[in-house]
């Protein structure tokens, strides 16, 4: 993407070539930046803010009333408003998606391995099919129909997952650590049959050339427009979150060398501490809550990314006003 001349031309070619549909992009927007806030807003203030991104009332109150039925959101009427708060269901799946979206950029490996092994006749049709969604939406690769591996998943997660579908008894739980007497060119090939790490390459390449010429158009800019710094800020997580939540995030002794991934990363991590204090400030002026404006952030928001060095609480509305 070509460097926009002006902070104000930022946005709208990030949509152009973004393309959020609708009810993923209301996602991204409570989960970045609503649940931090206490997780609630008038659906009024909602769909002026949506308005930015080109959606339309009747977009936003369709793509509303479906994440209610999928469990996400839950209405509270109060008078004529309806307010609209993340559910317990949406509050997991937050924790899940925040653990990954905001990781801190470095991530040790102690060469271990978790195998997961399903005996054939263990499970049912359908309980194995949501068993090998979630494993993958962790990110699993599966070796085979029976047999799932990490490097370096999340253990507790996938204790909780097993539990959760009743299946903790039935599934065995190994771990392995990697010999390194070979290296690691015959694993890397094998890492390459459990998962798509060309196409993650792709997207990652594709998102440093949306967000870099942002870097670069804010470069020397002293205080961004609080509209258009919520704006980047939202279509940035939105892209980053498309691809990290299919990226399983295996070490680098695994991984191509001059990864993309833990660039998209780092770059996002600066792009959020440039735009944290204005974005923030736009926020909190376009939500509404039942009881007046949006509270401030949660003390744990600043702890995103290993830590926003400039969004102590109160300094970066400060800095943005």
């Amino acid at each position: 993407m070509p460097r926009p001349r002006r902070t104000e031309d930022l946005a709208a070619p990030l949509l152009d070539a973004i393309a959020p549909r609708a009810k993923s992009l209301i996602i991204t927007v409570y989960g970045d930046a609503v649940l931090p806030h206490g997780g609630s807003a008038w659906l009024g203030s909602l769909i002026d803010l949506m308005s930015h991104f080109g959606l339309s009332e009747r977009i936003v109150r369709t793509s509303v009333f479906r994440l209610c039925k999928e469990d996400w959101l839950t209405n509270t009427q109060i008078g004529r408003r309806s307010f609209y708060r993340v559910t317990e269901s949406g509050l997991e799946r937050f924790a899940a998606a925040e653990r990954r979206i905001y990781a801190p950029l470095v991530r040790a490996w102690d060469r271990g391995w978790h195998l997961l092994m399903v005996p054939p006749n263990a499970l049912d049709a359908e309980t194995r099919e949501k068993l090998r969604r979630e494993l993958v939406w962790q990110g699993f690769g599966a070796a085979s129909p029976t047999v799932f591996a990490h490097p370096n998943g999340d253990e507790g997660a996938m204790h909780r997952l097993l539990a959760e579908l009743g299946v903790a008894d039935k599934v065995v739980h190994m771990k392995a650590t990697h010999d390194r007497a070979g290296g690691f060119g015959a694993l890397r090939e094998l890492v390459r049959s459990f998962w798509d790490v060309d196409q993650l390459e792709h997207d990652y390449v594709a998102f440093l050339d949306h967000f870099r010429p942002v870097w670069q158009s804010l470069e020397g800019v002293e205080s961004p427009d609080p509209r258009i710094a919520f704006l980047v800020r939202t279509l940035m997580i939105h892209d980053f979150r498309r691809i990290l939540l299919r990226d399983p995030m295996l070490p680098p002794d695994l991984l191509p060398p001059d990864w993309p991934g833990q660039e998209s990363r780092m770059l996002t991590r600066n792009l959020y501490r440039r735009l944290l204090g204005p974005s923030e400030a736009y926020l909190m002026s376009a939500l509404t809550t039942a009881n007046g404006p949006l509270p401030e952030a949660q003390p744990a928001f600043y702890a995103r990314f290993g830590g926003l060095a400039e969004g102590e609480p109160g300094l970066a509305l400060e800095r943005a006003g």
